[in-house]
């Protein structure tokens, strides 16, 4: 296999951190985490996702990076570097890598929905338009093929052209000026939401926990969907963190960025929680609306905010960062297992990137239209049900089994090789005492998760 000579490197530790976090933080912070919470009971619903987070989902992501920063290699060849006696890990770095493909097929035209709101709630197409109207605004947008893959291919082409140049000019240059931007646009519309008259009962909903609400879906159904958005919302377990922690310094510990960038993707999600929830009760909006709490009912909420289009030109503005975020450390992971692999220069490894994901794209923008006969997952379903369950309920928590047992187990990298390269550096040391936590408990958690996923999909 062919391999470069040198390996490219960030050109700051706030360019890593952000980087991970952009990788981390998409529409499932910001879209699913608070229709989520909504339909889950708020408050009580937050609190234990979050202690799902800290006890699970950040340890697998130091796992994580410090497989990348050990083998300053992509998923692609890191396996194989650090456990050459075992090539069958190797087996999941190539299937990982394709994931990350299955992931672009749809996340690239849901970008593209919200860089098209953007534009239609700058031009003023979103004023005054009531619940029903806006209903049947987005259900023309989906079946309408060429504006869906026109959008669509904008998202691929901003993906190319920040992964094109270099690492620090391009991707780690425009991520750090586009996180910048989504967290102040955050903060003003959190402002904005939490001063609204009637804010008070939304705050409250929110930030009071009220367990008989938590109960309400059935505790176990509640604590499942808690436990698996703290799985999914960080992005562990298709090589996203590896790729960036192959591009760090030994200078910091690994434990304590992981930190780092588990508080800005907790904070991102909570504050879109705050965007969300006093709006709504403000306005009297159903909070558990679902997924079309983002493009039917909030549209009609804020045409009835004073300066509506200014705020909900920001918030898809916003939203449009967050997923352009993911895609721009997708692509980048992409392209760093075509140069591991076959020694092809940055350029042509996007160029080919760019425009596999443009083609491999349109049978979801399809699927709402011309191809909406295709029915994968039963009636009802489209394309991008298929693509999203072959990432959400496969490829991310069976990774995140993978990197678990690949560094505690002896079959694999082995628990003090992963202990010495994450405790590497300054900051916060891993817990070595939790051993056997992290041998025999989380494992079986991550089992049950994916089992259930299962499931919950199939059977019930």
């Amino acid at each position: 296999m062919a391999q470069t000579n040198s390996r490219e490197t960030l050109g700051s530790r706030l360019g890593f951190i952000f980087l991970s976090a952009g990788c981390a933080i998409g529409l499932g912070n910001v879209w699913r985490f608070p229709f989520i919470t909504g339909q889950y009971g708020g408050a009580a619903f937050v609190l234990v996702y979050i202690i799902f987070l800290l006890l699970f989902t950040m340890p697998i992501m130091v796992m994580e990076f410090a497989t990348g920063r050990a083998s300053q290699l992509s998923m692609t060849r890191s396996f194989t570097k650090l456990c050459p006696e075992h090539k069958v890990w190797s087996i999941w770095g190539y299937l990982a890598w394709a994931g990350n493909y299955v992931l672009m097929m749809f996340y690239t035209v849901v970008t593209g929905w919200m860089l098209s709101y953007t534009y239609y709630s700058l031009s003023g197409r979103l004023d005054g338009i009531s619940s029903e109207a806006a209903g049947k605004f987005f259900d023309g947008l989906l079946q309408s093929p060429g504006t869906l893959i026109f959008w669509m291919a904008l998202a691929v082409l901003i993906g190319f052209c920040v992964c094109w140049s270099s690492l620090r000019g391009g991707v780690e240059r425009i991520t750090k000026w586009m996180m910048g931007c989504l967290l102040a646009i955050m903060i003003a519309l959190a402002v904005r939401s939490v001063t609204l008259p009637g804010a008070g009962e939304g705050l409250a909903f929110y930030l009071k926990p009220n367990w008989s609400k938590f109960t309400a879906n059935g505790l176990w159904t509640t604590i499942y969907a808690a436990l698996g958005q703290a799985f999914f919302t960080l992005s562990v377990g298709q090589g996203g963190m590896a790729i960036f922690g192959s591009y760090i310094s030994r200078d910091r510990s690994l434990t304590g960025e992981a930190m780092i960038v588990t508080g800005l993707d907790t904070f991102v999600a909570l504050t879109a929680g705050l965007i969300i929830f006093p709006a709504c009760f403000a306005y009297g909006i159903n909070p558990g609306a679902g997924p079309g709490l983002l493009f039917v009912t909030l549209p009609n909420m804020f045409s009835f905010m004073p300066a509506g289009r200014i705020w909900g030109s920001l918030f898809f503005l916003f939203m449009s960062f967050a997923a352009l975020s993911t895609v721009i450390a997708v692509f980048e992971n992409i392209i760093a297992g075509y140069i591991d692999l076959l020694g092809w220069s940055r350029q042509k490894a996007a160029l080919v990137t760019s425009l596999s994901i443009l083609v491999l794209s349109v049978p979801c923008a399809l699927g709402f239209n011309v191809w909406s006969g295709f029915a994968p997952l039963g009636e009802g379903s489209v394309v991008l049900d298929l693509e999203d369950f072959i990432v959400s309920d496969n490829v991310l928590p069976i990774g995140s089994v993978v990197y678990l047992l690949f560094c505690v187990t002896r079959y694999g990298w082995g628990w003090d090789n992963f202990v010495k390269e994450a405790d590497e550096g300054k900051g916060a040391k891993f817990p070595k005492a939790l051993r056997w936590y992290f041998t025999y408990i989380v494992p079986v958690v991550m089992l049950g998760i994916i089992f259930m996923g299962y499931y919950d999909k199939f059977f019930k």
